[in-house]
C-alpha cells in the first residue's frame, strides 16, 4: 500500500486545499472568530481567541490539517483535516472542517470533501466523519455529499457523535460527484 499523504496540494474551481502553516494564523483566525460558525459544535467556544489557539496548535501538530483558500479572491476561508488514518482498517477521517459563513450553502464544502475524498480513495476504501449530534447543520452537509450513519461513538471529552462513512464503491458510483454541488 502507498503511503497516505496526510497534507496533500488539492485544487479544484473554487478553491485550493494546502498544508496548514503557522503564518495561515490571523487569515484563519478571522474566519473562526465568528461565533455562528460555532454555535452547534460540541465546543461551541471556539471563536474566543484562547479556544481557537489551541484548536490551531492542534492541527498544525495534527500533521493533517489543510487551509482551504478561495481562488478567485486568493484568502483564506476555512480548513479542513485528515485525520486517524488506519491502514488495516483502509479508512480515514475527514473532519475539524469549517468554512466563512458567507461560503456555505453547498458548493465550497461539497467541492472541499470532493477533493479530499478524491485524494483518499487513492489509499483507502472508506472515510469517515464524526459529527457531534446537535450538529444538525453539519449532519446535513455530509449526507449532502453522501454520507451515511452508521453508528454513535463518544469523542474524547465524553460527548456523544455520530459516525457516517462514504465507501469508496459509493464515492465512484456517483455520491460525492453528484452531490457535491
Amino acid at each position: 500500500m502507498l503511503n497516505f499523504d496526510s497534507q496533500p496540494v488539492l485544487k479544484g474551481k473554487l478553491h485550493e486545499l494546502r498544508p496548514l502553516r503557522p503564518q495561515d494564523y490571523q487569515g484563519l483566525y478571522a474566519v473562526a472568530s465568528d461565533p455562528l460558525i460555532w454555535e452547534q459544535h460540541p465546543v461551541n467556544n471556539r471563536h474566543e481567541e484562547s479556544v481557537f489557539q489551541a484548536l490551531f496548535a492542534e492541527s498544525i501538530e495534527s500533521g493533517g490539517a489543510l487551509v482551504a483558500i478561495d481562488v478567485a479572491g486568493q484568502q483564506i476561508i476555512g480548513s479542513s483535516r485528515f485525520y486517524d488514518f488506519r491502514e488495516q482498517e483502509s479508512q480515514v477521517e475527514i473532519g475539524w472542517t469549517f468554512l466563512a459563513r458567507s461560503y456555505w450553502g453547498g458548493i465550497y464544502n461539497g467541492e472541499m470533501k470532493r477533493l479530499m475524498m478524491e485524494h483518499a480513495f487513492w489509499f483507502v476504501d472508506r472515510v469517515v466523519f464524526r459529527i457531534g449530534v446537535d450538529n444538525v447543520r453539519s449532519q446535513k452537509a455530509v449526507e449532502k455529499i453522501g454520507g451515511i450513519r452508521v453508528g454513535v461513538s463518544t469523542d474524547a471529552g465524553g460527548r456523544e457523535r455520530y459516525e457516517y462513512q462514504i465507501t469508496k464503491a459509493a464515492f465512484v458510483a456517483g455520491f460525492g460527484r453528484d452531490r457535491s454541488s
